[in-house]
Protein backbone atom coordinates (compact mmCIF):
# COMPACT_ATOMS: atom_id res chain seq x y z
CA UNK A 1 0.00 0.00 0.00
CA UNK A 2 1.09 3.30 -1.01
CA UNK A 3 1.50 6.39 1.30
CA UNK A 4 -0.02 4.85 4.02
CA UNK A 5 1.17 7.53 6.83
CA UNK A 6 0.67 10.25 4.58
CA UNK A 7 -3.21 9.27 4.36
CA UNK A 8 -3.16 8.67 7.99
CA UNK A 9 -2.81 12.09 8.36
CA UNK A 10 -4.97 13.28 5.29
CA UNK A 11 -7.60 11.64 7.24
CA UNK A 12 -6.83 13.18 10.80
CA UNK A 13 -6.90 16.22 8.99
CA UNK A 14 -10.49 15.55 7.57
CA UNK A 15 -11.81 14.85 10.90
CA UNK A 16 -10.12 18.04 12.57
CA UNK A 17 -10.96 20.37 9.89
CA UNK A 18 -14.33 19.11 10.49
CA UNK A 19 -14.28 19.91 13.81
CA UNK A 20 -12.23 23.17 12.96
CA UNK A 21 -15.33 24.45 11.29
CA UNK A 22 -17.59 23.46 13.66
CA UNK A 23 -15.42 25.42 16.34
CA UNK A 24 -15.60 28.58 14.45
CA UNK A 25 -19.32 28.31 13.30
CA UNK A 26 -19.65 28.64 17.23
CA UNK A 27 -17.99 31.30 17.59
CA UNK A 28 -19.63 33.04 14.88
CA UNK A 29 -23.45 32.27 16.54
CA UNK A 30 -22.27 33.21 20.08
CA UNK A 31 -20.25 35.91 19.81
CA UNK A 32 -21.01 39.10 21.30
CA UNK A 33 -19.73 42.29 22.50
CA UNK A 34 -16.80 44.77 21.28
CA UNK A 35 -15.91 44.06 17.26
CA UNK A 36 -18.91 42.08 16.82
CA UNK A 37 -19.96 43.92 13.65
CA UNK A 38 -16.36 43.53 12.18
CA UNK A 39 -15.51 39.59 13.78
CA UNK A 40 -18.91 37.98 12.68
CA UNK A 41 -18.75 38.45 9.61
CA UNK A 42 -15.33 37.78 9.30
CA UNK A 43 -15.91 33.96 11.39
CA UNK A 44 -17.93 33.19 7.79
CA UNK A 45 -14.44 33.83 5.78
CA UNK A 46 -12.53 31.69 8.31
CA UNK A 47 -15.16 29.02 7.86
CA UNK A 48 -14.98 29.09 4.15
CA UNK A 49 -11.07 29.08 4.02
CA UNK A 50 -11.46 26.25 6.56
CA UNK A 51 -13.98 24.11 4.38
CA UNK A 52 -11.86 24.29 1.19
CA UNK A 53 -8.77 23.03 3.20
CA UNK A 54 -11.32 19.91 3.89
CA UNK A 55 -12.15 19.94 0.47
CA UNK A 56 -8.37 20.18 -0.99
CA UNK A 57 -7.39 17.31 1.32
CA UNK A 58 -10.51 15.10 0.99
CA UNK A 59 -9.96 14.94 -2.84
CA UNK A 60 -6.34 14.71 -2.01
CA UNK A 61 -7.20 11.14 -0.13
CA UNK A 62 -9.10 10.37 -2.74
CA UNK A 63 -7.07 10.77 -5.62
CA UNK A 64 -4.40 8.83 -3.48
CA UNK A 65 -7.10 5.63 -2.95
CA UNK A 66 -8.34 6.57 0.12
CA UNK A 67 -11.61 7.17 1.92
CA UNK A 68 -12.30 10.19 3.72
CA UNK A 69 -14.54 10.07 7.36
CA UNK A 70 -17.45 11.10 5.81
CA UNK A 71 -20.22 10.97 8.60
CA UNK A 72 -20.37 13.00 12.27
CA UNK A 73 -19.48 10.01 14.13
CA UNK A 74 -16.49 8.82 12.31
CA UNK A 75 -15.73 13.08 12.51
CA UNK A 76 -16.38 12.79 16.24
CA UNK A 77 -14.22 9.73 17.15
CA UNK A 78 -11.30 10.23 15.77
CA UNK A 79 -10.86 14.92 16.00
CA UNK A 80 -8.36 15.23 18.35
CA UNK A 81 -9.50 19.15 18.87
CA UNK A 82 -11.71 19.45 21.62
CA UNK A 83 -15.20 21.35 21.20
CA UNK A 84 -17.26 23.51 23.90
CA UNK A 85 -20.73 23.50 24.80
CA UNK A 86 -22.84 25.76 23.76
CA UNK A 87 -23.06 28.32 26.46
CA UNK A 88 -23.16 31.63 26.76
CA UNK A 89 -20.75 31.76 29.35
CA UNK A 90 -17.34 32.78 27.17
CA UNK A 91 -16.59 35.78 26.16
CA UNK A 92 -15.37 36.26 22.81
CA UNK A 93 -11.46 37.32 23.12
CA UNK A 94 -12.16 33.16 25.02
CA UNK A 95 -13.59 32.10 22.04
CA UNK A 96 -11.00 33.42 20.11
CA UNK A 97 -8.27 32.21 21.66
CA UNK A 98 -9.65 29.01 21.60
CA UNK A 99 -9.26 29.43 17.73
CA UNK A 100 -5.95 30.09 18.10
CA UNK A 101 -5.47 26.80 20.09
CA UNK A 102 -7.43 24.84 17.03
CA UNK A 103 -5.30 26.38 14.84
CA UNK A 104 -2.10 25.81 16.34
CA UNK A 105 -3.00 21.89 16.43
CA UNK A 106 -3.90 22.08 12.60
CA UNK A 107 -0.11 23.55 12.29
CA UNK A 108 1.37 20.91 14.03
CA UNK A 109 -0.46 18.64 12.20
CA UNK A 110 0.67 19.88 8.39
CA UNK A 111 4.12 20.09 10.11
CA UNK A 112 3.56 16.37 10.36
CA UNK A 113 2.26 15.69 7.44
CA UNK A 114 4.73 17.73 5.40
CA UNK A 115 7.37 15.24 7.83
CA UNK A 116 5.58 11.98 6.54
CA UNK A 117 4.82 13.20 2.97
CA UNK A 118 8.99 13.72 2.63
CA UNK A 119 9.62 10.21 4.13
CA UNK A 120 7.28 8.47 1.35
CA UNK A 121 8.14 10.89 -1.16
CA UNK A 122 4.61 12.19 -2.01
CA UNK A 123 6.05 15.54 -3.09
CA UNK A 124 3.15 16.47 -4.47
CA UNK A 125 0.70 16.21 -1.19
CA UNK A 126 3.34 17.44 0.96
CA UNK A 127 3.31 20.71 -1.34
CA UNK A 128 -0.48 20.94 -0.63
CA UNK A 129 0.43 20.64 3.89
CA UNK A 130 3.15 23.36 3.62
CA UNK A 131 0.52 25.69 1.47
CA UNK A 132 -2.00 25.06 4.28
CA UNK A 133 -0.02 25.53 7.31
CA UNK A 134 1.24 28.93 5.63
CA UNK A 135 -2.13 29.97 5.71
CA UNK A 136 -2.91 28.36 9.24
CA UNK A 137 0.06 30.54 10.23
CA UNK A 138 -1.32 33.45 9.01
CA UNK A 139 -4.62 33.15 10.47
CA UNK A 140 -2.63 32.56 13.77
CA UNK A 141 -0.83 35.62 13.73
CA UNK A 142 -4.60 37.87 12.56
CA UNK A 143 -6.32 36.32 15.41
CA UNK A 144 -3.24 36.98 18.36
CA UNK A 145 -3.03 40.63 16.75
CA UNK A 146 -6.73 40.85 17.59
CA UNK A 147 -6.74 39.65 20.50
CA UNK A 148 -3.58 42.21 21.07
CA UNK A 149 -0.83 39.27 21.85
CA UNK A 150 2.34 38.77 19.93
CA UNK A 151 2.15 36.88 17.00
CA UNK A 152 3.92 33.81 19.05
CA UNK A 153 4.54 32.10 15.72
CA UNK A 154 7.35 29.82 16.73
CA UNK A 155 5.59 28.78 20.19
Amino acid sequence: MKYTKTKAVLNQLVADLSQMSMIIHQTHWYMRGPNFLKLHPLMDEFMEEIDSQLDVISERLIALDGSPYSTLKEMAENTKIQDWPGEWDKTTPERLAHLVDGYRYLEDLYQHGIEVSDVEKDFSTQDIFIGLKTAIKKKIWMIQAELGSAPEIDE
